[in-house]
């Protein structure tokens, strides 16, 4: 696997990371030991970068990769978030970037993960009452304080990120990105090459609709993702995979699954790019770093955007309570 520096810090990670929600059930039921099966095949295949966050699951993902660790070592890179409050239970999400919550929970992701140091540390999403020049201070002051190697951010905007970038380099910005979700195209990609900042699209498979199964929404459980997302719900849904049916035949008649010719179209998207997918499954990582190894010309990149031009997806890429938080800036 390919190396790829990680911000401005001389931090090397591999070309591809592995999105640890799922470890959480966010798409459907797993367990420890599978889970721990695909954090070591991650290693056999090269993939050293890890993301997860404090609310995956209430700290579950955090605690597989903690256990996980504690059995084999660390070998990774992690990155993980904090800045999202989650009663148990409960689907609503309050925001806090207030210096004592982010310390309090930081800690709490470290206990959990069984690390006194993080690689990278992203802010999920912005408490609007707080300036992001003070929470910059903030963060720096856990850097400083040796806990997290770099500064990250999830789901803002370019403005945004150069405001941030003015107190202390960013390490990393994450957002959706994918064949069907092209926002960052439209100036947070450009700003993060201009800047030095390493852009971590997650979702880079759509969610699973670039899959070589297509996604049945009748078997969602209550808390999958997709289960109120527009863009799995009928009429759209069923627009969106014929269109997507497509995109399937190209990548079999060039002799890739779906999800990996997916992946290398990310990794096209400039060499400052780190996708991180998510799986629970060690076979189905293996697909993904495939992707990884494909070399698309030119003409492959123009053939694909003509099968799925950008902006093709029907529906909106989330539900008006999934988009709370997500900084709008087109």
């Amino acid at each position: 696997m390919n190396k790829r520096p990680l911000g401005k810090n001389g931090l090397n990670v591999s070309a591809l990371g592995l999105g640890c929600w799922s470890f959480a059930g966010a798409y459907g039921p797993t367990d420890e030991a599978e889970s721990h099966q695909t954090l070591a095949r991650a290693l056999d295949l090269g993939i050293d970068f890890l993301d997860t966050a404090n609310v995956y699951g209430g700290g579950l993902s955090e605690q597989v990769i903690g256990s996980f660790l504690k059995a084999n070592g660390n070998s990774f890179k992690i990155a993980t978030k904090g800045g999202i409050k989650r009663a148990p239970g409960s689907t609503e999400r309050v925001f806090d970037n207030k210096p004592d919550y982010l310390a309090e929970a930081l800690d709490l992701s470290l206990d959990r993960l069984g690390v006194e140091y993080v690689d990278l540390y992203y802010i999920h999403r912005r408490d609007p009452e707080i300036e992001i020049e003070d929470l910059m201070e903030t963060l720096v002051g856990f850097k400083n304080a040796g806990k997290i190697g770099g500064i990250g951010f999830s789901e803002i905007s370019p403005s945004s990120l150069r405001r941030a970038h003015a107190v202390h380099p960013v390490t990393a910005v994450q957002s959706e990105y994918s064949l069907w979700s092209r926002m960052p195209d439209l100036g947070m990609v450009q700003a993060c090459k201009e800047l030095g900042v390493t852009f971590v699209p997650f979702s880079p498979l759509g969610r699973g609709i670039f899959g070589k199964v297509t996604p049945d929404p009748s078997t969602f459980g209550k808390l999958d993702f997709r289960k109120n997302n527009p863009r799995f719900l009928e009429p759209d849904f069923s627009r969106n995979v014929k269109i997507v049916d497509r995109y399937k035949q190209y990548a079999a008649d060039n002799g890739h699954s779906p999800a990996a010719l997916a992946i290398a179209w990310c990794l096209h998207q400039g060499d400052h790019l780190i996708p991180i997918p998510g799986t629970r499954s060690p076979e189905h990582l293996e697909e993904l770093a495939a992707g990884a190894e494909i070399t698309l010309s030119s003409t492959d990149l123009e053939e694909i955007e003509n099968i799925l031009p950008v902006g093709f997806a029907h529906g909106d890429r989330y539900s008006e309570g999934q988009q709370v938080g997500a900084e709008r800036y087109c």
